[in-house]
């Protein structure tokens, strides 16, 4: 297939989103699907407000629909809410091309936790951005039912995946972890106010906090919160022996639809520790991780689960499952057009029967 992908979130940020993506992106060449990626890096942008890691990009619509076009896109996708993503929107709806999208991220709550305005001022506008899609993609069964009490029934299963060629036991622990004292308890993302982190750094379990990650709110954690260890970016092997060398992974956000870092660490062999909300009640198990109101709590209790466990259920994540689940939930023009066909093949012979 040819594949036309629009999103705002693409390199050089560095989060959930992007990294889905790119993965899912080298996996469909790699298969032998053609992809167009329409990103920010592409247009004049500016600065996301408060978020400067984050380019809000600007074109016209009938500038992304000519490059739609003129790739002979079999099918589109919509990965986010901004921007791009609206603009693509309008041209598909102009020209009556049927797209898909996806939800990855409590886009409500996300801008409540910068605006201080209520989550259900921004529903609507999640209702009509993905309401014209053919299909939504949805990470986890419980996204799934919150959509549906939004009137968003149209959902299609997209898991993630991990790769554990690269996320493992044994791999090599970074050299600081020698002189922290244990139990050291793992933040692995960005540092930014919707992740929720001074619920982990206010929490007072005993041992070494360890934030692995950049963002906006570094700086100001970094000023409050003196005790921490912050280890800033890391990637690759490196991230991986941060995960394999803690004691526990605390999940603090209550934001997100998944969780990559979360199957990150049980590949790792790392418990986790997370509030019970969308992402940890989908992917954890009573052996893998422990969800408590109290964090303190879910901390003191996941310290005592089996790694083996953990690694188990991190092993059932693959990147390949998640790539074959993105192109099942694509609708292409061919396709709509089989399905109006057939429906008016069917009403015609209800018809006749009558």
């Amino acid at each position: 297939m040819k594949i036309a992908l629009v999103t705002d979130a693409w390199h050089p940020q560095v989060n959930g989103v992007v990294r889905t993506l790119d993965m899912v992106v080298t996996l469909l060449r790699a298969r032998g699907h053609e992809i167009l990626v329409i990103s920010p890096d592409q247009y004049r942008s500016v600065a996301a407000p408060s978020y400067p890691e984050i380019r809000l990009a600007f074109a016209r619509a009938r500038t992304i629909g000519r490059r739609i076009e003129d790739f002979g896109a079999d099918a589109v996708h919509l990965a986010t809410e901004g921007p791009l993503c609206i603009q693509a929107r309008r041209w598909c709806r102009r020209n009556n091309h049927p797209f898909t999208t996806a939800y990855h991220t409590q886009f409500p709550e996300y801008i409540a936790r910068r605006t201080k305005l209520s989550p259900r001022l921004f529903w609507p506008y999640i209702r009509w951005f993905h309401r014209a899609a053919e299909a939504i993609m949805v990470s986890t069964q419980s996204v799934r039912d919150q959509l549906k009490r939004e009137s968003l029934s149209h959902v299609h299963h997209w898991s993630r995946g991990v790769d554990l060629a690269n996320f493992y036991p044994d791999a090599p622990r970074p050299p600081e972890y020698e002189h922290l004292a244990r139990p050291i308890q793992l933040y692995v993302g960005r540092v930014a106010i919707e992740k929720n982190i001074e619920a982990f750094l206010d929490s007072s379990e005993p041992g070494t906090k360890v934030v692995v990650g950049d963002g906006p709110a570094l700086e100001g954690l970094q000023e409050r919160y003196p005790g921490v260890h912050f280890a800033g970016r890391k990637s690759g092997q490196e991230l991986a022996g941060y995960y394999a060398g803690a004691d526990v992974f605390v999940f603090p956000s209550k934001t997100d639809t998944f969780g990559l870092v979360i199957i990150e660490a049980l590949a790792s062999g790392t418990p986790v520790a997370a509030f019970p909300v969308t992402g940890p009640v989908d992917i954890l198990t009573p052996e893998s991780g422990v969800m408590q109101d109290d964090l303190n709590l879910a901390i003191r209790n996941a310290l005592a689960l089996d790694p083996v466990d953990c690694i188990a259920l991190g092993a059932r994540y693959s990147w390949d499952a998640s790539a074959s689940q993105f192109v099942s939930g694509l609708v292409s023009q061919d396709q709509r057009v089989d399905c109006h066909m057939s429906r008016r093949i069917l009403a015609k012979a209800i018809f006749a029967r009558v």
